[in-house]
């Protein structure tokens, strides 16, 4: 099922059929509700309540670009819950790149973590605490995707830098086009303080808030031109421009005063670091 959301066509991911009474319907127009998905022309709504989780998915896919939604996140009590705005392809050896909003219990910090799959290859989480108050407004989370890295952003503030280091053997994506996705589910066994506190019904719906879906990115049709999008030389997508001396700054700040954990310095999960780890980020 196809529907127009924040300026372009995304399509249904498909959940367990849900469907709900509307009481409101701010900033949309000719509203409908699928699965949990209140979706109107401005704004797309994901509802998660005990019934059924909630979400969507773009109908194009794409290799390299800038690609970025803006989202507000569950308020008051959302411990257990997973927001997520991610990128995947199909398969077991698929590649993804994930933003994961883990509730909290109300006034403790949102954490944001990010996530890495490579040809099949994940299990590259990193935690940041968000430094402002991500359900009181709309913030805008995005990926610059190119051949030489993947940069994460929050507010145009990078967060994270995943390189190519395809020349120590480390798989990097570059190959495979993804499609845009976004859910609301329930990760009470892991999400929030690794698992302890568990999502609380009495306080569902709850609700997770899309607008503003950008990409600029080369989009892929059926593989046909899956080569070109590839080829930094005829396409600009691909090209990876250094970090400015900000953006280096930034993500410096970022990580020194926000970065609560790095599946690089866990010994106990990995006694010998990733090699990607041994190298610069920047």
């Amino acid at each position: 099922m196809i529907f127009m959301c924040c300026g372009v066509e995304v399509m249904k991911v498909q959940f367990q059929m849900h469907l709900r009474s509307i009481v409101s319907a701010s900033k949309l127009e000719k509203t409908w509700i699928w699965d949990g998905v209140l979706a109107g022309g401005e704004q797309v709504q994901l509802v998660l309540d005990q019934q059924a989780a909630a979400g969507f998915g773009s109908k194009s896919k794409y290799l390299f670009g800038n690609i970025g939604m803006y989202i507000k996140l569950v308020p008051g009590y959302s411990a257990g819950t997973v927001t997520s705005f991610y990128l995947s392809s199909n398969g077991s050896t698929h590649d993804e790149l994930d933003f994961e909003f883990l509730g909290n219990i109300t006034g403790q910090p949102y954490i944001l973590q990010t996530n890495v799959y490579a040809h099949g290859v994940g299990n590259r989480e990193q935690r940041i605490n968000l430094w402002f108050d991500p359900t009181a407004d709309f913030h805008y989370y995005s990926v610059n995707w190119n051949q030489n890295y993947v940069m994460f952003l929050v507010d145009n503030v990078p967060i994270r830098v995943f390189k190519n280091n395809q020349n120590l053997g480390v798989p990097y994506l570059n190959s495979q086009a993804m499609a845009v996705y976004t859910s609301l589910w329930d990760g009470s066994q892991w999400a929030t303080e690794g698992g302890r506190v568990k999502i609380d019904w009495q306080y569902a719906p709850f609700i997770a808030t899309y607008e503003g879906f950008n990409v600029d990115g080369c989009a892929v049709q059926n593989n046909n031109n899956l080569a070109g999008c590839a080829v930094a030389s005829s396409n600009k997508w691909a090209q990876a421009p250094a970090l400015t001396w900000h953006q280096t700054n930034q993500l410096k700040w970022v990580r020194h005063r926000y970065l609560v954990y790095n599946y690089c310095t866990d010994k106990m999960r990995y006694p010998t670091p990733p090699t990607e780890c041994g190298t610069s980020i920047l």
